[in-house]
């Protein structure tokens, strides 16, 4: 593990990691929120192919997370597949500002999504390694929080570049390509692979075999986890329907960009924290809460009447996001060895990508077809089953110790 630390107590790896997360989600979020009105209108596509490129992306990211994982285990080496997943996304980026077809940025984004397929898993499990058992949570909640800091400070500065020099999103798209050298830089020089720890006792050393894409060879409790994450995600719907629903009750357009941002200013205010409290009180104990209160936003959601209430629920939402995102994924390394780690964060990647497009589709059709209070009550109602099950079948952890 490197052990050099300064900021939080953190490893030079977990804040090097956190800074590559903030600046390529700063170059990601210079192009994303555009890229539809690129599509439409300078490119002529139209919304069913904007949904093609968007799910035949996350469709092919998903797989190869499971894969990249996997890699990573066989050979003990994430640094370099790590490296190529960003660097892959990077360079692509530029190139969507000189597309004169749609098919161009089907192309492009397609791989950009095999360089987050890539990269993610790989990058987990390094970061994993790169703490102690003990600050997991923290070290995951550092990382996240990172991340949706570039994810409000890339729109802000496409914002400004829009109003003080230039509307052409070809050329913003262009410039996002800055932050992007700044990420590759940071994970050139400032992260390094970490050597799998073994056993003290020589006698206690197992002869290492590779890991294996099989279901069977999981711990029961890691299975578990994996089951409640699949069913919770499939009432987690895109938040394009919590804006959609913030517009029903009467938030202006205008509005909906700086609610965008507070929500994001709430995940980044709070994932550190909600991280740092599963190493204290125990992961099991954080995912109960943020699952209920998840079901609670939900239905906030359902039932609110006036627009006001909207703010508050999505910066609520905001603290479900800290409380979570940090301590599922530290929740992964506490279940499973170190030497399948990549695999696992793999597996739980894909299980997340393979339940979210149903969500979507589920909260659509729920949405047309029964009306919008039981479409939310039903993600709600998940919410609530996926904590209800984390009481029932995942064993008591202390204080972020393993719980296998």
């Amino acid at each position: 593990m490197n052990k050099q630390k300064s900021f939080l107590g953190l490893s030079k790896n977990v804040r090097s990691l956190g800074w590559v997360s903030f600046f390529n989600d700063i170059a990601s979020e210079m192009i994303y929120p555009l890229l539809p009105l690129f599509l439409n209108t300078v490119l002529g596509a139209g919304v069913v192919f904007i949904g093609v490129i968007e799910g035949i992306a996350e469709s092919v990211s998903s797989f190869l997370k499971l894969f990249s994982g996997w890699v990573s285990d066989r050979f003990q080496k994430r640094k370099g597949l790590i490296l190529f997943g960003y660097f892959l996304a990077s360079i692509t980026r530029p190139f969507i500002g000189l597309a004169t077809s749609a098919y161009h940025v089907l192309f492009l984004r397609f791989f950009d999504r095999i360089g987050k397929g890539v990269r993610s898993s790989p990058r987990d499990a390094l970061l994993s390694q790169s703490c102690g058992e003990e600050e997991r949570g923290k070290a995951f909640g550092f990382q996240r929080a990172m991340d949706h800091a570039g994810a409000m400070t890339g729109p802000l500065i496409a914002s400004f570049l829009m109003a003080a020099f230039t509307k052409d999103l070809r050329i913003i798209f262009v410039l996002a390509f800055i932050p992007s050298l700044f990420c590759l830089w940071i994970l050139w020089r400032g992260v390094t692979d970490v050597a799998p720890v073994k056993p003290p006792n020589p006698i206690q050393q197992k002869p290492s075999t590779p890991p294996k894409l099989n279901w069977k060879e999981w711990d029961r409790q890691f299975k578990y986890f994996l089951l409640i994450i699949t069913l919770f995600t499939l009432g987690n719907s895109t938040d394009a329907f919590l804006l959609l629903r913030a517009q029903d009750l009467g938030l202006s357009i205008v509005s909906i960009p700086i609610l965008w941002f507070v929500f994001h200013l709430s995940k980044t205010v709070f994932s550190i924290p909600g991280g740092a409290l599963s190493d204290r009180i125990g992961r099991k104990k954080v995912m109960v809460l943020a699952w209920t209160i998840y079901g609670l936003v939900y239905l906030g959601f359902a039932f609110s009447s006036k627009a006001y209430q909207v703010w508050l629920l999505f910066i609520v939402y905001g603290f479900f996001y800290g409380l979570s995102e940090g301590t599922e994924k530290a929740w992964v390394s506490d279940l499973v060895e170190e030497s399948k780690r990549g695999t696992a964060y793999g597996a739980y990647h894909f299980c997340i990508g393979i339940a979210a497009l149903p969500a979507s589709l589920l909260m659509g059709f729920i949405w047309k077809a029964v009306g919008v209070q039981w479409a939310f009550t039903f993600g709600a109602i998940m919410a609530l089953i996926a904590g209800f099950l984390t009481i029932v079948l995942m064993k008591n952890d202390q204080k972020g110790n393993r719980t296998r």
